[in-house]
């Protein structure tokens, strides 16, 4: 999951659209850009949406946005989008991982209910919208085997907070979105799942959004959500492993290999470590999950 691209539920052009946009994931939204008086016909349009595609090949993978938990609309949203079999669910406004688990449950009941395998539908969690939140961070670990990856929300927790503004004159992450930015990332890592960057809302400047994405690429982020199809092409580039990371991990991974059972290497007449091994394996279960290893 590179990138996940936000599409409104109310909106079938736009969702046609999205599917050729080169998305690892389309996250079909019946909570933040659909109004309150549209929630039933996003429900029906996103489900039509589902059934038409779910069979194409190459297809994307299909998640949907839905309400969160303390709005009283996501029994609503489930009831509507299960029967189309999404891939999975994307749960806003998490508090903790009793969020996760509660929608597990509402899930499996589903699940059981249309005739679809146990544990199908996954689910991605947005963790940091709220300042309650925060304090609730390394509850995600084994809270569900649903989980399917991680990821951090700026916009609801400024006006949780009461912040006038998110990011400063540069465009950087004052200290306190830098502080959730960093939670979640240890989070889904504690998790064991994908961590996930969140969106870069200024979408038409790609400078900017590159800059950002080789910054969370660095850090350790896997993907990056995206609120506009352009932003597609240049968050898949920036997480796809390049050709030379690619080498230099086979290397480690090789030479580890032929060394036996140790915990030092030496590679081009530097020491390699363990951690270094560790590091080189997930970069290329990134590149095959790519198709470029």
């Amino acid at each position: 999951m590179r990138s996940l691209l936000f599409v409104p539920g109310d909106s079938p052009k736009k969702m046609d659209k999205a599917l050729g946009s080169g998305a690892d994931v389309l996250l079909l939204d019946l909570e933040d850009s659909v109004a309150l008086s549209a929630k039933e016909e996003a429900r029906k349009t996103v489900a039509e949406f589902l059934t038409a595609h779910r069979g194409d090949d190459g297809r994307p993978l299909l998640y949907v946005r839905v309400n969160a938990l303390d709005t009283g609309l996501t029994d609503a949203d489930l009831d509507a989008v299960m029967t189309a079999t999404p891939d999975g669910i994307m749960l806003p406004k998490a508090i903790s991982g009793r969020d996760v688990s509660h929608l597990d449950a509402k899930l499996a009941v589903r699940e059981a209910t249309f005739g679809m395998d146990d544990g199908a539908t996954r689910i991605v969690v947005v963790a940091t919208e709220t300042a309650a939140s925060l304090f609730h961070m390394g509850t995600y670990r084994q809270c569900s085997q649903r989980l399917a990856g991680l990821t951090w929300g700026a916009e609801d927790l400024s006006a949780d907070i009461g912040a006038a503004a998110n990011r400063d004159e540069t465009g950087a992450y004052l200290e306190p979105f830098r502080i959730a930015r960093s939670l979640a990332l240890f989070a889904a890592v504690a998790a064991e799942v994908p961590p996930i960057d969140t969106v870069f809302t200024a979408f038409r400047d790609m400078e900017g959004l590159e800059a950002e994405c080789q910054a969370a690429a660095r850090d350790g982020f896997t993907g990056k959500m995206a609120i506009h199809p352009a932003q597609v092409p240049v968050i898949n580039a920036a997480f796809t492993p390049s050709d030379d990371d690619i080498a230099a991990a086979q290397k480690i991974v090789a030479a580890f290999a032929g060394a036996g059972d140790v915990g030092v290497v030496g590679i081009d007449g530097e020491m390699v470590d363990r951690p270094h091994l560790r590091r080189a394996e997930k970069l290329l279960d990134r590149a095959r999950l790519a198709g470029k290893a």
